[in-house]
C-alpha cells in the first residue's frame, strides 16, 4: 500500500458560473462528510434497522493570508462558489473532488511573531463528485 504526502495538493475556486482558477498560499483543506440514517424498525423486529439518509459535506481550507490573491478574495462569507480539490495534484489519473457550496466562515488571524493566516469554511451545496483526471 502506498502513502502519499500532501505537498502535491491543490485547490482551485471561483464564484459559481465562473472558471475556477487555483487558490495561493493553500497551507492544508479538509474535506468532511457525513451520512445521515433513519431508524426503519417496526414491532416485531429483534434488532434495530436503518435506511440511509441525506449526505452532509463541508471544506475546511487553511491558507497564509494574500491580499493580492483574487481567490481567496471572493471567499466572503455567504458567497457562491465552484470548487476543485485535488489532494494529490492535478497529474493524470489522480482524483480530485469537485462541487459547489457556501462560505460560511472566514477567519483571519495574525501574531507579532508569525504569518498571517486566515481559514475558511464552506459547506458543499449538493452532491460531493470524485473525478479521475483523464
Amino acid at each position: 500500500m502506498a502513502t502519499i504526502t500532501g505537498q502535491s495538493g491543490v485547490v482551485k475556486l471561483s464564484l459559481v458560473g465562473g472558471s475556477v482558477a487555483q487558490v495561493g498560499e493553500v497551507r492544508s483543506f479538509t474535506i468532511d462528510g457525513s451520512a445521515d440514517t433513519i431508524e426503519d424498525s417496526a414491532m416485531g423486529d429483534t434488532a434495530r434497522t436503518y435506511k440511509s439518509g441525506l449526505e452532509n459535506n463541508t471544506v475546511a481550507l487553511e491558507c497564509y493570508w494574500d491580499e493580492l490573491d483574487a481567490q481567496q478574495l471572493i471567499l466572503d462569507n455567504r458567497a457562491a462558489i465552484s470548487f476543485e480539490i485535488y489532494p494529490t495534484g492535478t497529474g493524470s489519473t489522480h482524483k480530485y473532488y469537485t462541487g459547489v457550496g457556501l462560505v460560511t466562515s472566514k477567519s483571519i488571524t495574525a501574531s507579532f511573531d508569525g504569518m498571517v493566516e486566515a481559514s475558511f469554511g464552506i459547506q458543499v451545496n449538493g452532491a460531493l463528485s470524485e473525478i479521475t483526471v483523464p
